[in-house]
């Protein structure tokens, strides 16, 4: 599927790191799903009264959102839907660093259907080619670090701000390259603290946890910034790290927070109002299961006005 030089550069660059973040590679890919111009015109091929199944594009390795064995909590979200609309779940597997919608969502060969028709997360308004759907959540990025090492004691964001010095010299904090982390350091004098990490890895057995799971739990960092959904998943999978995650608030000229949709064709209207009905009367659910999957959950923005047929 781990988020600016004018606002709308600033967005930009906010939604490309988030979905790299989320997506792929310990912060979201969604720097994949940024995609150039579909292969084929994107036109429907399956009315949504005849729809058979709940079609997604899924990453196959890339919990907590997804992978082959459908145990991140995208997929099940996508199982709640489908038991919603008496349909199962079929899933076309790719993995979520090079074009990603190009080559799922918006991908057909001359006379076969769409291999999928649903990516289950993007950001809120995204449109590379696609339309997105009502927002299901808004969470944010997180500072995750043992609580019993080198910031023992630290249970705010000010708290660690407010560290001597010589201490903060010492710290190794993962970042993703370029992300609202970078900015966040720069801006306070700290960028020589960050260990910046790359968006996109050619490996396909690297998931999005491997900077918390290789890396933080293993002693070769104090902390990291990574997008919070990422944060709270390890800190539950991994209960002896004893992880602190505490919640960045964004402030100007960083973002931080993000609400998280879902993105269908353009051609698929009825599709998109299908999908807003699922995720709406749903919600409950959902945020039932993103709270088991330890997601940093922040309080939903105001409903854009409804869209027009």
């Amino acid at each position: 599927m781990h988020p600016f030089t004018g606002m709308q550069e600033r967005f930009r660059r906010g939604a490309v790191d988030l979905l790299g973040s989320l997506r792929r590679t310990s912060t979201m890919t969604l720097l994949a799903l940024v995609a150039t111009a579909p292969l084929l015109p994107a036109v429907a091929q399956q009315t949504d009264e005849g729809r058979k199944a709940l079609r997604i594009c899924r990453d196959p390795n890339n919990l907590p959102f997804q992978n082959v064995r459908g145990e991140g909590f995208e997929d099940k979200i996508a199982e709640l839907f489908a038991t919603d609309l008496g349909v199962k779940v079929v899933a076309f597997d790719y993995p979520a660093r090079f074009n990603f919608i190009r080559n799922t969502l918006r991908f057909k060969l001359p006379g076969d259907d769409f291999p999928c028709d649903l990516v289950m997360d993007v950001p809120a308004g995204f449109s590379q080619g696609t339309s997105s759907t009502r927002p299901y959540y808004r969470s944010t990025y997180a500072l995750a670090f043992p609580r019993g090492k080198a910031l023992a004691g630290v249970t705010t964001v000010e708290q660690f701000l407010a560290l001597p010095q010589e201490k903060l010299a010492r710290l190794k904090i993962g970042v993703i390259d370029k992300s609202p982390a970078s900015d966040w350091l720069a801006k306070r004098g700290l960028i020589d603290l960050g260990v910046p990490y790359r968006v996109l890895v050619a490996d396909p057995d690297q998931s999005s946890g491997s900077i918390i799971e290789g890396d933080l739990i293993a002693g070769k960092l104090d902390a990291v910034i990574v997008w919070g959904p990422i944060a709270g998943y390890y800190a539950k999978r991994y209960p002896d790290a004893d992880l602190q995650v505490l919640p960045m608030q964004s402030e100007r000229n960083i973002k931080f927070d993000f609400e998280i949709a879902m993105a269908v064709r353009i051609a698929d209207k009825a599709w998109l109002k299908t999908v807003d009905g699922l995720i709406e009367r749903n919600q409950s659910k959902i945020d039932a299961i993103l709270a088991d999957y330890g997601v940093p959950l922040l309080e939903r923005l105001p409903a854009a006005p409804a869209r027009d047929d």
